[in-house]
Formats: C-alpha cells, sequence, structure tokens
C-alpha cells in the first residue's frame, strides 16, 4: 500500500527550502525507498504555512527512508530554516483518483 507523509511547518525561506530539497532530491534520485512524488501547499489564509506531501511506495520504503543519515541531516537543515517546528502526520493511502 502506498504511504504518504504530511509536514506542517512555518517559513519565511521558503525559496530556499525548495533549493535544498531538489538539490537532494537530485542527488537521490532513482535510489530505492526515496519519495516518489511530493505536493507542496501553502495555505492562503497563512502564507508562511506550508504542507508538504511527501509519498512513497510503501509505509516500508518511508521508514528506510527516514533512517537514512542523509535524510535526517535533510531534515535538521529544514528544520533549521522554519519559524515553527515542523509537524508530521503518517497516512495510508487508501484511494487515489485523476478526476476530469
Amino acid at each position: 500500500m502506498k504511504f504518504a507523509q504530511i509536514i506542517d511547518f512555518e517559513t519565511e525561506r521558503i525559496d530556499e527550502i525548495r533549493s535544498v530539497i531538489e538539490q537532494f532530491e537530485q542527488q537521490h534520485q532513482g535510489q530505492q525507498g526515496h519519495p516518489v512524488h511530493r505536493t507542496v501547499l501553502q495555505d492562503r489564509a497563512r502564507p508562511k504555512r506550508f504542507l508538504v506531501v511527501v509519498e512513497f511506495n510503501s509505509y516500508e520504503d518511508a521508514m528506510r527512508n527516514s533512517r537514512d543519515p542523509e535524510v535526517d541531516k535533510l531534515s535538521q537543515k529544514l528544520a533549521s530554516m522554519a519559524t515553527k517546528k515542523p509537524t508530521f502526520t503518517d497516512c495510508d493511502i487508501r484511494e487515489q483518483a485523476d478526476i476530469k
């Protein structure tokens, strides 16, 4: 079953965060266990608040990813750029659909 993690944080440095994430993804592209999809949402009522939905092929992949020391370094770096400590919500993806 696919798995998603929702990361909720606030920052004034979203462009820097985006750059760090994109660089990390390029360096780890194609490696098994890393995320397969990322969606970044910005709160309209609170524009400094962001929700990032990161999808994995499985819960097991997500847990392998979270144990990766490089991912831990990335998380610490991103947290240092946040103005509100990130919170994490773990979710099983029960259904996805493209609505046309």
